[in-house]
Parts: structure tokens; C-alpha cells; sequence
């Protein structure tokens, strides 16, 4: 552990649909697990396509990102460098067909209303689902199945989906992590710093225990 004070709370703003935020949480595990102390892990949804989305908030497919697919060809090439650094089992589909919103609002209602470990079993099983399992967790259906699952009620999770109030929460939340200077996902962020993509263990440790850690 370093000399220099050190955080023990890590913040996590994060996409279900980004394949680097599913192996940046694998990253996380490792680090967790190496650790002598425990470490308080904030997750902060993030809205990843949200500059295609219409008036509607629906996600247009064929607005232009920027995104070709040499872009998606090399982010493959990325994930599968990453997947065997990390020795992580997934789908190398980039998904960019699923939209996450549903899953997000879920999420945020549980970190409202059900204890830490409940909300942390539920984003666990909705990232697995996509990336191991390949199911569409923009389906309100897919996420009452996620949460019987893990033990929660399916039918909550249903009346949170429909919950308009939650879909102004999200857009607050998107535009809080945009004014926080979050421009991609994941990224982790302890005191003032802050590092971006689906970085290893040891700069995990370095962003959180310090420089000299």
C-alpha cells in the first residue's frame, strides 16, 4: 500500500453495451482481489450512444458516428487482445444493435431502492447476459428474467422500465457525467484523477492507492 493517502472509493461510469467496460470490470475484479483492504465501487451509467438517439429516444442505426468498419474491425481486434490479457470468455458481437436504456433505468432504480448487493448482483447478470449469453437486455422481458435470477422481483423491474420519472433521472445522470468531463466509457475516477478504457490491474491500483503504490 502506498504512503500517500489513498481512496478506498473508486468510481465506475460505465456501459452495458461497451465490450471495454465489460472487460474493464473483469480488470476491476482482479484488482479488487488483490487487495489487502476492501474497495467501494461507485458504478455511474452512461449514455454511449446517446448522440444517436432521435426525438423519440430511439437509437438511429444509420446515423453517421464517425464509426466505419475499419473502426469496428480494429475495436475487434482490441477486445480479442484484451480478452486473452484478462482471460475473459465472451462474444466478440460489438452489439451495436442492443440499446441499453432499458437496463440502465433498471439499474438505477435498484441503487435507489435495494441494498448494495442486491443492485451489484443485478449489473453483474444484465453485463453477463449480453456478453456471454448474447440476449437483448433492451427487452423489459430479458431484465425480469435477470433479475428472478438473481432473487428480485421480475414484475419491479417491468414497472421500473415503464417509469417515465426514470427516464428523466437518466438524462440527468448522462448530462452529470458529460459536465464531469466523461467523454467515454469506462471511466474510472478516484479523488481528482481519472483514467479511461479498460486499463489493467496495476494502473487500477496506482489511480487508487497513489502515484507510489
Amino acid at each position: 500500500m502506498s504512503q500517500q493517502t489513498a481512496t478506498d472509493t473508486l468510481v465506475v461510469y460505465s456501459d452495458y453495451v461497451c465490450p471495454f467496460c465489460y472487460l474493464g470490470r473483469a480488470s476491476l475484479e482482479r484488482y479488487r482481489e488483490q487487495r489487502d483492504d476492501p474497495l467501494d465501487v461507485e458504478w455511474r451509467v452512461f449514455d454511449l450512444r446517446g448522440g444517436k438517439r432521435d426525438d423519440d429516444g430511439e437509437i438511429d442505426h444509420d446515423a453517421d458516428d464517425g464509426k466505419d468498419e475499419e473502426y469496428y474491425e480494429q475495436a475487434r481486434q482490441n477486445v480479442e487482445r484484451l480478452q486473452e490479457r484478462y482471460d475473459v470468455e465472451m462474444s466478440i458481437d460489438l452489439s451495436r444493435d442492443v440499446d441499453s436504456w432499458n437496463a440502465n433505468k433498471a439499474a438505477v432504480h435498484l441503487r435507489q431502492t435495494h441494498d448494495a448487493d442486491d443492485a451489484r448482483a443485478f449489473h453483474h447478470a444484465v453485463f453477463d447476459a449480453l456478453w456471454q449469453d448474447a440476449r437483448d437486455i433492451g427487452d423489459p422481458d430479458v431484465l425480469a428474467d435477470l433479475a428472478e435470477d438473481v432473487g428480485l422481483d421480475p414484475d419491479e423491474i417491468r414497472d421500473a422500465v415503464d417509469d417515465d420519472g426514470l427516464d428523466a433521472e437518466l438524462r440527468e445522470r448522462f448530462d452529470a457525467a458529460r459536465r464531469a468531463g466523461v467523454r467515454g466509457v469506462p471511466t474510472f475516477a478516484a479523488d481528482e484523477h481519472a483514467a479511461s478504457g479498460a486499463i489493467p490491474p496495476e494502473q487500477l491500483r496506482r489511480l487508487v492507492e497513489g502515484s507510489d503504490a
